[in-house]
């Protein structure tokens, strides 16, 4: 029988990884390109602390509207959605803060006259 052949790539893997040296200089530059205290990486998706994404489908005309609008503001799209969502759901805590604070002030037990009410004559 005739021995087999290793072949030149039988060993080529071992020696190819005693090869590989780390690279200290690309390390550190990447290293200061994307520092752990990011707080807009989603590396590990903890960065942004409870945040969550939200998937946003519009038709062609109201996508095409808030890509005109983002444009004139000189924002993206989506910062401009955000910005418009944000700005409502604030607006929206407001309005329900101030009918609740309505609907508490109904419930009471006091009864409030109109000054201007008692200050005028009584027809004779």
């Amino acid at each position: 029988m005739k021995p087999v052949n290793p072949g030149r790539h039988r060993n080529s893997a071992t020696k190819e990884a005693d090869a590989v040296v780390e690279d200290t200089e690309l390390t550190s530059y990447l290293r200061a390109l994307a520092p752990e205290n990011d707080p807009e990486s989603t590396g590990t998706g903890k960065r942004f602390g409870e945040a969550q994404v939200f998937q946003l489908r519009m038709n062609l005309i109201a996508c095409e509207q808030l890509k005109d609008a983002a444009a004139e503001r000189n924002l993206s799209p989506q910062a401009l959605a955000q910005e418009w969502i944000l700005e409502r759901l604030s607006w929206e805590s407001q309005a329900n803060s101030a009918q609740q604070r309505r609907h508490e002030e109904a419930h009471t037990d006091e009864f409030r006259f109109d000054a201007n009410a008692w200050e005028q004559p009584v027809p004779r």
